[in-house]
């Protein structure tokens, strides 16, 4: 098959955005400016540029296995922090139930389980007395409830796998409403806006190694099953 023919697959749909967007950028900027040189330039800063997008914001979920625009969000600000060593395991099965955890987190900080939500933003988001959190007229005391169940459950779970005590955090992440706080701890749940995952995690003093950080996250990745196995 010819490099045409490939290239008119579906699957490499990226790369001819790609050369669209290198080849667009390349004849703006050659023509603006009368250089042909300055217009390669362009193109080849404009396909790096794409590269770099693509390689932050792609999901490593297959798109019918997720479960919300807000996991999405939140997997997309975790992948930015592979670089600073933390490590991320995604949609994981609590054993023996139905709940799961969006998010569970490892790296030099701690060990972090983050559950993603989206709430209708018209409703405002208020608590009570730090113990009460409020969306509109709803009590979310069932869902804070939910978010510590699970990361005590995975803390159990991996403690049991490794022979040793491992803490994981629960957290809430919030999408849509304004959140009049920057991060509040309510029965237990640190709950805060989604943007502010990275700095949530990473504001934090180190207490693991790297090898530690290799051993919690292969048990986790054990004892916490993908929520859709790959079939």
């Amino acid at each position: 098959m010819s490099l045409l023919g490939l290239l008119r697959q579906p699957k490499y749909r990226h790369l001819r955005m790609r050369a669209l967007i290198a080849l667009g950028a390349g004849l703006v900027v050659g023509l603006a400016l009368w250089s042909w040189r300055l217009g390669v330039a362009a193109a080849i800063l404009a396909a790096i540029a794409d590269t770099v997008y693509r390689a932050q914001t792609a999901s490593s979920v297959a798109p019918w296995r997720r479960a919300s625009a807000a996991e999405r969000r939140t997997e997309a600000q975790l992948k930015k922090l592979e670089r600073n060593g933390y490590l991320t395991l995604h949609a994981r099965a609590i054993p023996d139930s139905d709940a799961q955890i969006d998010h569970l987190i490892v790296g030099p900080t701690g060990v972090y389980a983050v559950d993603s939500e989206k709430w209708d933003k018209r409703l405002p988001v208020r608590v009570q007395s730090h113990r009460k959190l409020f969306h509109g007229p709803f009590n979310q005391k069932p869902r804070l409830d939910e978010a510590r169940w699970e990361a005590s459950r995975a803390s159990e779970l991996i403690t049991e796998a490794l022979g040793r005590e491992v803490t994981v955090v629960p957290s809430l992440a919030i999408y849509g409403p304004a959140i009049p706080w920057k991060i509040l701890n309510i029965r237990e749940v640190d709950v805060f806006d989604g943007s502010r995952v990275r700095k949530w995690i990473t504001n934090r003093e180190r207490s693991l190694t790297e090898e530690e950080i290799q051993d919690i996250y292969a048990a986790a990745a054990e004892v916490l099953l993908p929520r859709y196995p790959e079939g």
